[in-house]
């Protein structure tokens, strides 16, 4: 379980690096809120930003008192 969670965080992060850096490449001058505000125009992406935040929240902070 705990390499399932380490391999889904390492996939999210490498995402997210691939979406800042095909941004970053578009527009070199472009700062970081620029990058997020981009990023985040995909209601996709928004959708995937509240998933990974609502299974860390169950994870890490609602598992240890339910």
């Amino acid at each position: 379980m705990t390499l399932l969670s380490i391999a889904y965080f390492a996939l999210c992060a490498a995402l997210l690096a691939l979406g800042t850096w095909r941004i970053r490449r578009a527009d070199p001058d472009a700062t970081v809120t620029a990058l997020f505000d981009r990023l985040l125009d995909d209601r996709a992406v928004r959708i995937a930003v509240v998933v990974v935040w609502w299974w860390l929240g169950w994870h890490f902070l609602a598992g240890t008192t339910l």
